[in-house]
């Protein structure tokens, strides 16, 4: 899993069970390989590549993606079944039918002999959805203990049960603008959310970012790098403010705008939203959001933070292999429910895997 915040290369070994109607999980080891500069300004520059350079990067990632999973199964106590690979996001234009996840599958098939799927969004999108979020199927079926989640990343995003029927959507930015701001600051991000903290409110910038008009906008809905950069930076980019009060006025938009996408929750008093993704460890974030929200906020571990949505992932490139749905159309506004993903077979083949299931 490579995020559109630019942290790195998550990659986990999960082991999934399904017991007494249950789906069960576990993470045995999980690590982020940091991207070097080198490799932060390639995918950066992603969008503004011509088609030879980006079909070069698509094949040069796949080949990075499958060093460093060689080098992580070494370590492992038995060798994966499966490689489940979300790639990392260049396009995401669902109203135009595109969206462009890198890193070639068939190199990491090739390169590990382990059968692998990725392409997750593009049946989605195929059949008229927004091909995200994606991860509130494993959401119904490994963390239904939680009456939403909450994920704080590049983008942040909620999935939540409703009527019978699970509900997602991207709600606003998160990490994305909050640590291209830190960079103008020379950091690569604002540990626990201090250099906000000690900033000032630009009450026009607030006014100007809540305006926009995606919010008021009925999901299903996503964004992606092109809204961000066509629409909120260049607000960001209007203001006098300095980076500082630019990063606390972005921090009050983002818990304002989860404050709004939670009002409509009907919860009970013990009720929780689990929180995870690189912002859950932004400690001035986080305040905020409690402070706005009316549902308990819970911070599970470091492991489940930093490697959910890698975990979940993962599951669905499981359910991709067993037939079953691994996208929602109450989520994405697709036609109906699918099973995306494409799959190019390991050493063994995947009718060997299929065996297993």
């Amino acid at each position: 899993m490579s995020g559109t915040s630019l942290d790195g290369l998550d990659l986990a070994s999960c082991v999934f069970s399904f017991e007494s109607g249950r789906w069960a999980y576990k993470i045995e080891a999980a690590k982020t390989v940091a991207y070097s500069a080198v490799w932060k300004k390639r995918l950066a520059g992603a969008m503004d590549l011509t088609s030879i350079e980006l079909l070069q990067l698509n094949r040069d990632f796949g080949r990075l993606m499958s060093k460093q999973v060689n080098e992580f199964i070494e370590n492992l106590p038995v060798a994966p079944s499966l490689v489940a690979s979300h790639g990392h996001t260049v396009f995401h234009q669902p109203a135009n039918g595109i969206t462009l996840q890198i890193g070639d599958g068939a190199i990491i098939a090739a390169e590990t002999g382990i059968t692998t799927v990725c392409d997750f969004r593009t049946l989605d999108v195929a059949l008229g959805g927004q091909g995200a979020p994606l991860v509130p199927i494993g959401d119904r079926l490994l963390f239904s203990n939680a009456r939403a989640c909450l994920n704080l990343g590049g983008i942040a995003n909620i999935s939540f049960e409703q009527d019978g029927c699970r509900l997602a959507y991207d709600i606003c930015p998160c990490n994305i603008p909050l640590n291209q701001l830190a960079g103008q600051l020379g950091m690569d991000y604002d540990e626990n959310g201090s250099v906000a903290e000690n900033a000032n409110l630009d009450e026009a910038l607030l006014k100007a970012l809540n305006a926009l008009s995606y919010y008021s906008q009925s999901f299903p809905k996503s964004l992606g790098m092109e809204w961000i950069q066509a629409q909120l930076n260049p607000l960001l980019v209007a203001s006098a403010s300095s980076a500082q009060d630019k990063l606390r006025t972005l921090v009050e938009h983002i818990a304002q705008q989860i404050a709004d996408a939670t009002k409509s929750l009907q919860c009970e008093a013990d009720s929780e939203m689990l929180i995870t993704g690189g912002g859950a460890f932004n400690r001035f974030l986080i305040e905020r959001i409690q402070a706005l929200v009316k549902i308990n906020v819970h911070i599970p571990n470091t492991e489940t933070i930093q490697f959910k949505e890698a975990l979940v992932f993962a599951f669905l490139g499981l359910l991709r292999m067993r037939g079953a749905v691994n996208a929602l159309a109450s989520v994405t506004g697709a036609k109906h429910d699918s099973c995306g993903g494409s799959v190019y077979a390991g050493r063994a083949g995947a009718p060997d895997f299929m065996e297993t299931l």
